[in-house]
């Protein structure tokens, strides 16, 4: 979180366009940005984490293991008003119709990026607030029109999914843990199923092993070979 309003400022939400280099850098592009004429009443910002329940034949109760930490996600709604009741977003800006409000708004979030071949990532600023992300979802409602049909105004929902770069993600988990990763050498005695269990604390992993390193007969297990047991859940 980062602020550079000074204390009882009205600052505006801005959506901004940014760009992400193969090493994980993150460079802003200022050019294409989207000021919200009117601020958001509310935003939410969720955090989620999933868990494997998957129960094994006969068992009575689950225990959730931890299977992953989902993406953060901001909820908020943007309202457009070409009515000339709400003034422009920037003291020198000219009041915009709806559908010109909506085009820049598309600018940023929506607009697919023919070099990178994705739509493009987008930083939502506002105050203290400051996430980075990509628009997962966007309905627009339109609630006022003119005669003509023309809309004159309308309100959006936002839904923007965080995003982290395969070189910040790497940091944050860590996957050459070996909570996350293990490569381990068979004994006599071992089975699959037991290998899983001591590994994951679920036997019930054993035919995902079996098919990661195309064992033909999980059963047989010859003691000395190495069997790989990637992140699963």
């Amino acid at each position: 979180m980062a602020t550079s309003a000074t204390a009882g400022q009205k600052t505006q939400m801005t959506l901004t366009r940014y760009t992400v280099s193969p090493g994980g850098s993150i460079a802003i592009n200022s050019a294409v940005t989207f000021t919200a004429m009117v601020n958001p009443a509310e935003v939410t910002h969720e955090h989620s984490i999933s868990y494997n329940m998957r129960p094994i034949l006969g068992q009575l109760g689950s225990d959730a293991k931890f299977s992953a930490i989902n993406p953060d996600r901001l909820r908020f709604s943007i309202v457009l008003d070409g009515t000339g009741v709400v003034p422009p977003a920037t003291p020198t800006g000219a009041p915009k119709d709806v559908k010109t409000s909506l085009l820049e708004l598309n600018q940023v979030v929506y607009t697919y990026v023919s070099d990178k071949h994705e739509p493009s990532h987008v930083r939502v600023l506002w105050g203290s607030l400051i996430f980075f992300g990509r628009m997962a979802s966007m309905t627009t409602k339109y609630t006022l029109f003119k005669p003509s049909g023309e809309p004159l105004r309308a309100k959006v929902d936002m839904q923007v999914v965080g995003t982290m770069s395969k070189k910040e993600n790497e940091l944050v988990s860590n996957r050459s843990s070996p909570d996350l990763s293990h490569s381990v050498l068979v004994v006599e005695g071992d089975t699959l199923p037991l290998l899983c269990h001591r590994i994951y604390s679920d036997s019930s992993y054993y035919p995902e092993v079996a098919r990661f390193n195309n064992l033909s007969d999980f059963r047989r297990l010859t003691p000395g070979m190495r069997l790989h047991f990637p992140p699963l859940g």
